[in-house]
């Protein structure tokens, strides 16, 4: 278990720099703006757009795309490096179908923003709802094949599937917090961003199982992932660089010439 818990803090770590690393803060970047802070809740600077509050979800979704690719073709690769690539996609799929649900109904948060100002409002914001529902099922009935197909958990194997989902789940939901108290915003961003990023985004893998087809066989057997060190060591390093340095927040300053 202590396994799974690290592979499922390094997942959720990759999955919140690809949104506001590689998403919101390069958008940002290579649009002009000069420089920003970076922490592990948001992107600030002086400029914003709809471009730079669109890029992070779409970033979690092209992220998806590839690691599920790479997982598809990862037949010789370790239990553990395939329930890597399948969380990290689990992670990715939920944090950015999640967030138009998310924005739809609340009319918070970066699709809100996108929306913002925009003609036939509430039109707007229940196709963020409508499309964020149907698009964040179909992601967890594709995490939910995956963890069956290629990370070799049986679905009448009830005990493992709970645990390969809910310690995902509690890992994700604790590291970000943990990443987001010491944001140079404020403490609010960790119940506006941090706790819906990773309780409300990550639910669907509290129930993912009960939604998987009795046809979906493993495709390759598994024992279980064991215990270790390497995966819990640089887990353990990452996770306190997160929370303490990226955490605090990282002024990045775009290159002139």
């Amino acid at each position: 278990m202590l396994t799974v818990c690290a592979i499922s803090v390094l997942a959720g770590i990759l999955a919140d720099v690809v949104h506001e690393g590689l998403g919101h803060a390069t958008t940002a970047l290579l649009i002009g703006v000069n420089s920003g802070v970076l922490s592990t809740v948001a992107w600030s600077s002086a400029v914003d757009s709809r471009l730079v509050a669109a890029a992070g979800t779409l970033a979690n979704l092209a992220a998806a795309a590839i690691l599920w690719i790479a997982l598809r073709g990862a037949t010789g690769a370790s239990v553990r490096w395939r329930f890597f690539l399948l969380i990290s996609t689990a992670f990715n799929l939920f944090g950015g179908t999640g967030y138009f649900f998310f924005s739809g109904v609340t009319d918070f948060g970066d699709w809100a923003v996108v929306i913002a100002g925009l003609p036939a409002h509430w039109a707007w914001r229940t196709l963020l709802v409508v499309a964020g529902l149907m698009m964040y099922f179909g992601a967890a009935l594709a995490v939910g094949r995956g963890l069956v197909r290629y990370v070799g958990a049986a679905r009448d194997d009830v005990r493992r599937l709970r645990r390969l989902t809910l310690v995902p789940y509690f890992a994700a939901t604790l590291i970000m917090c943990a990443g987001g108290i010491m944001n140079p915003i404020g403490i609010q961003l960790v119940w506006e961003s941090a706790l819906p990023g990773a309780a409300g985004a990550d639910s669907g893998l509290l129930w993912l199982r009960h939604c998987i087809p009795e046809r979906i066989l493993p495709g390759r057997a598994s024992d279980g992932i064991g215990r270790n060190y390497s995966w819990i060591a640089v887990a353990a390093a990452l996770a306190l660089v997160f929370i303490f340095v990226l955490g605090r927040g990282i002024t990045i300053h775009r290159q002139s010439g």
